[in-house]
């Protein structure tokens, strides 16, 4: 599949004729909500975890040095802290160029900060894009992210704003963290 997916993201639309919608997020869009949204909430998914696997060619790296970012893995027994967003459908618009490297529409059920469920769209980069760059060592995952940057900023950026953001939501995620006490570490020793 190719890196960009704004036409076939176009095509998935599962909520066509809604008014609103809800969508999940569980990496940049935790606290980076650069589009209007009508109500904000935290929220977790069942059944998928998160991994800093998919390459970023346009925003946190570029196309001979791309970062990583985070994407969803299937994990049968995993549960997914983030934040949903009620939306509505034009602003799939920004959402779809966004996430246009790499990353399709799905539909997921949610479970809401108050125990409420709701079906929405999340973004996933699936193991067949062009973009996505699989499993790694910590080590090596942080060494990457240590050493890229991109239009939107250092990746490093990327990863501290993330492990922070989940913090906030009391979420813990023993793949975040130990990335980020490894690029912390690599910044030491580079400081």
């Amino acid at each position: 599949m190719t890196a960009n997916t704004i036409a076939i993201n176009r095509r998935r639309n599962p909520f066509a004729g809604h008014a609103e919608v809800w969508l999940f997020g569980y990496g940049s869009l935790i606290y980076k909500a650069d589009f209007p949204w009508v109500e904000r909430r935290p929220a977790r998914i069942r059944g998928w975890e998160r991994r800093f696997w998919q390459g970023s060619h346009d925003h946190r790296g570029t196309p001979r040095a791309p970062g990583r970012v985070a994407t969803l893995v299937p994990a049968q027994s995993a549960v997914c802290v983030g934040m949903a967003y009620r939306i509505t459908p034009d602003v799939f618009d920004h959402l779809d160029y966004r996430e246009k490297n790499g990353y399709l529409r799905f539909s997921t059920d949610m479970h809401l900060d108050n125990d409420a469920h709701a079906q929405g769209l999340v973004y996933i980069a699936t193991e067949d894009n062009a973009a996505f760059l699989g499993p790694a060592s910590d080590r090596d995952i942080a060494a990457q992210i240590a050493r890229s940057a991109g239009p939107s900023g250092p990746n490093s950026e990327y990863l501290l704003r993330l492990a922070a953001a989940l913090r906030e939501l009391d979420a813990h995620d023993s793949h975040v963290f130990a990335l980020e006490q490894e690029l912390l570490r690599l910044q030491r020793q580079q400081g």
